[in-house]
């Protein structure tokens, strides 16, 4: 008797599409909608990982766009330090789909900017941004015309790229109680005060979340009606958790939500598609070998395999080169576009959370 399993493929299969095979050779894990070329203007932005992924796309010479280079004169180690080149544009890292629609509500449309700053030592932080600017801003105009800069990087981005990547990091946050407005950390972590009374901690649910990022689409594509979006979800863990759960536990809950979200707009939205980095680094089919002993930093060969995988599908799918290999040498960048960076270990990455690594109790106390 026949039924619909008779006709299904061997990666339909768990026995002939992972366990019988090497992890390394474990393939077809996506099949892309859109294609994705050397000279497609690609934009960047989200949680740590997608640092990884905007350099590796350098590396190989595709087109990714930098729309806030930072002036000129820098060397390579203060442009990392100040944030340059890290993104598609100097916001630091956007952990969840509400501070993405945050900066895109800022920079696409007349509502207004908060003007809420932090103070440390007499030097003034973004709360939105907090780490862009080591040791602070020397006055709250400083820090405005700076936000203003980037927010213009960001209308610019939208309105100019083919695709807008966003890795999807966290799904825990800390908010104004009075306005909802979401900060990048918690307050008096990097800089300001933390007010019991005002600020409050917030863990997104599903329908937040889908919300929140339908409604950072819709900002996108009113901008460029010919953008496409490529969801990620980071594969790193929670540094820390002010949920009360596990930060094990806690790390599930929160990259469980964010993957069935990219896939509910992948199933809505015909524009936006998902590439699983995710489900490359963190399997259990690959045991582990793609973090450092941390177990929360990805390893440079981990990065390497997802982009192999990355360009691989892509030329299954549309045909080229599957694998280009990253230029030993560094060319001169082409306009609107950052130079070529080294592929460096997950440490030398510039994510806000890693702060919160500094508060953990000493297990030998107590």
């Amino acid at each position: 008797m026949s039924h619909p399993y008779d006709r299904l493929p061997e990666e339909s299969f768990w026995r002939t599409a992972v366990a019988d095979r090497d992890a390394l050779e474990i393939s077809g894990l996506w099949k892309p909608r859109h294609q994705i070329g050397r000279r497609t203007g690609i934009v960047t932005a989200g949680s740590c990982f997608a640092q990884h992924f905007a350099r590796a796309l350098v590396a190989r010479r595709y087109r990714w766009l930098d729309f806030e280079p930072g002036p000129a004169g820098l060397t390579a180690e203060q442009r990392k330090d100040y944030h340059y080149g890290t993104f598609s544009f100097r916001t630091g890292n956007i952990y969840t789909p509400r501070m993405l629609r945050q900066w895109l509500t800022w920079a696409l449309t007349d509502a207004p900017v908060p003007e809420e700053v932090w103070e440390k030592d007499g030097r003034f932080y973004d709360p939105f941004r907090p780490g862009v600017e080591p040791g602070g801003f020397v006055s709250r105009e400083e820090l405005y015309a700076s936000r203003k800069e980037t927010l213009a990087a960001i209308a610019a981005a939208v309105r100019g790229a083919q695709v807008f990547v966003f890795t999807l990091g966290l799904t825990e946050a800390w908010q104004d109680k009075a306005t909802g407005v979401e900060y990048a950390v918690c307050p008096g972590t990097v800089a300001g005060r933390f007010d019991e009374g005002a600020h409050g901690f917030v863990n997104h649910g599903f329908g937040a979340l889908m919300a929140d990022m339908t409604a950072a689409l819709r900002l996108m594509v009113r901008a460029n009606r010919r953008l496409g979006v490529l969801l990620t979800v980071s594969p790193v863990p929670l540094t820390a958790t002010a949920s009360g759960q596990h930060v094990l536990t806690a790390t599930s809950h929160s990259k469980s939500l964010l993957r069935a979200v990219a896939s509910e707009m992948v199933q809505a939205q015909p524009r936006v598609d998902y590439f699983p980095s995710y489900e490359i680094i963190t399997h259990p089919a690959y045991r582990g070998r793609f973090f450092a002993p941390n177990l929360r930093s990805v390893l440079p060969e981990g990065v390497d395999h997802v982009m192999t995988q990355f360009f691989r599908d892509q030329a299954a799918a549309f045909g080229g080169a599957a694998v280009p290999p990253p230029l030993p040498v560094t060319p001169p960048p082409l306009a609107e576009e950052a130079p070529e960076p080294e592929l460096t270990e997950a440490e030398e990455l510039r994510c806000e959370e890693e702060i919160l690594a500094a508060f953990a109790p000493d297990r030998r106390d107590g």
